[in-house]
């Protein structure tokens, strides 16, 4: 039941608090003050604001990598029978549900060092226990949609920014997930290559259909989504 074919992410009054100091001193810092919003798949969203406002948090919590305070992160099925809702997940069910439901690429790509771009971009196929030959086909297929095919072989260290970047972003949509969560995926490269990066994950968005949720500072990155959100004072508005 946890594999249908999910098609919103429902946000239903979300909240999330950090302490800050020592025990003598601590002040409760509020970063997300009540939420609410509906992320649809096949659509593109820009999360802005500034830096310290939430922005990665959210994201965070919306990949399963942080648990909110109170409030409920909904995943709707396409034919709305049902809501499945997070929290209500075991461990190991939340972490199977969400490796084939939803994507991930941060600021950094956090490629493993030791294993050459191919081994790297398998790794969600392998976790899924999908078979070894089948997700080297999948890789590949994917690598030479991306232009770096030809980099299969080669270790993370021996490529520049930019193309890290696209091999975090082959692994991130291996499973063809329904959403793509990216959290400031430009933040590291000089705007060239952080244009080329966006415009790739909006190809990507248009072949495969996912919803797209990126989290950035970067004005191309703005204008090229179809719906703004602005993180400010703990709370999320269109603009």
């Amino acid at each position: 039941m946890f594999f249908e074919v999910f098609v919103e992410i429902i946000i239903n009054n979300l909240k999330k608090n950090f302490l800050q100091g020592d025990k003598s001193s601590e002040k409760k810092l509020v970063v997300l003050d009540g939420i609410n919003v509906t992320f649809e798949q096949n659509k593109s969203y820009a999360i802005i604001g500034a830096s310290g406002t939430g922005k990665s948090t959210f994201l965070h919590l919306l990949a399963g990598l942080d648990a909110p305070d109170s409030g409920d992160i909904f995943f709707s099925s396409s034919d709305k029978t049902g809501l499945q809702d997070l929290s209500k997940l075991s461990s190991e069910q939340k972490d199977a549900f969400l490796n084939k439901t939803v994507g991930l690429m941060f600021q950094l790509p956090y490629l493993i060092s030791e294993l050459t771009v191919i081994e790297n971009v398998i790794l969600p196929g392998l976790i899924a226990g999908k078979p070894d030959s089948e997700c080297k086909t999948r890789a590949l297929e994917l690598l030479g949609y991306l232009e770096i095919a030809e980099k299969a072989n080669c270790l993370p260290d021996t490529l520049s920014g930019g193309q890290q970047q696209r091999v975090a972003l082959a692994r991130a949509i291996f499973n063809e997930p329904k959403f793509l969560l990216a959290d400031e995926p430009t933040g590291n490269l000089d705007p060239k290559t952080g244009k080329l990066i966006v415009d790739l994950l909006l190809k990507c968005r248009q072949k495969w259909g996912m919803g797209l949720i990126i989290s950035s500072h970067d004005p191309y990155v703005a204008q090229c989504m179809e719906v703004k959100f602005r993180l400010e004072n703990g709370l999320l508005r269109e603009v």
